[in-house]
């Protein structure tokens, strides 16, 4: 990266702009690659959290599954990815002419993939809309897939599977102050899928 690590590029880029430093990356380049750490490595994982605990607390029966056997843990967060698919959709490029589902997609054709439809596939998944912690039938595309999965995908399983557990375990009797209708989320045509605000409530 022209000598700039990833941990350094906001440094380099006010001491470039005061003069201190010269090259490296532009202003341009910068600001898309801020953007791209803040979406990627905050904004996803927040929003699923968030918006885990909001179907669980919507899945009693989940949630006291959860709460009676903290081994689930992994399976329910890979189920959460699953389920929820915060990251909806994503664009790709056609490289050459390829054929999918009898349909001729040529080189240089933008194709949108959707996500959250792949991880509600009925022919992949068991009742693809129902949440359930202890599914046998795994590998969704939340991260993606082949050469473009998620780098991060390892350190967002690991933020879940502490945050969840921490978050039971500590507010035993969790759950959401208002109906469930009226938890405000974000709109669909947004890049990143959650709610606005949760408000919970628990006992003392």
């Amino acid at each position: 990266m022209n000598g700039c690590t990833a941990s350094a590029l906001l440094f380099h880029h006010a001491a470039r702009r005061s003069g201190r430093v010269r090259g490296c990356r532009s202003d341009e380049e910068l600001r898309g690659i801020s953007l791209i750490l803040l979406a990627a490595g905050f904004d996803t994982t927040a929003n699923t959290l968030a918006l885990g605990t909001f179907a669980l607390l919507r899945n009693p029966a989940q949630l006291a599954a959860l709460r009676a056997d903290p081994a689930l843990t992994d399976r329910a967060v890979e189920e959460l990815l699953r389920y929820l698919s915060v990251a909806k959709t994503f664009m790709r490029t056609a490289l050459e002419d390829v054929e999918l589902g009898g349909q001729t997609i040529k080189a240089g054709t933008t194709v949108i993939l959707s996500y959250n439809t792949a991880n509600r596939d009925p022919e992949r998944f068991t009742d693809p809309h129902v949440l359930d912690i202890q599914r046998q039938d795994g590998g969704h595309l939340a991260f993606g897939h082949g050469i473009h999965q998620c780098l991060g995908q390892q350190l967002a399983r690991v933020e879940m599977r502490v945050a969840f557990p921490a978050l039971l375990s500590r507010f035993p009797t969790l759950r959401l102050a208002v109906p469930a209708e009226e938890v405000v989320l974000r709109p669909e045509t947004a890049d990143i899928y959650g709610v606005k605000s949760l408000p919970v409530a628990w006992d003392a």
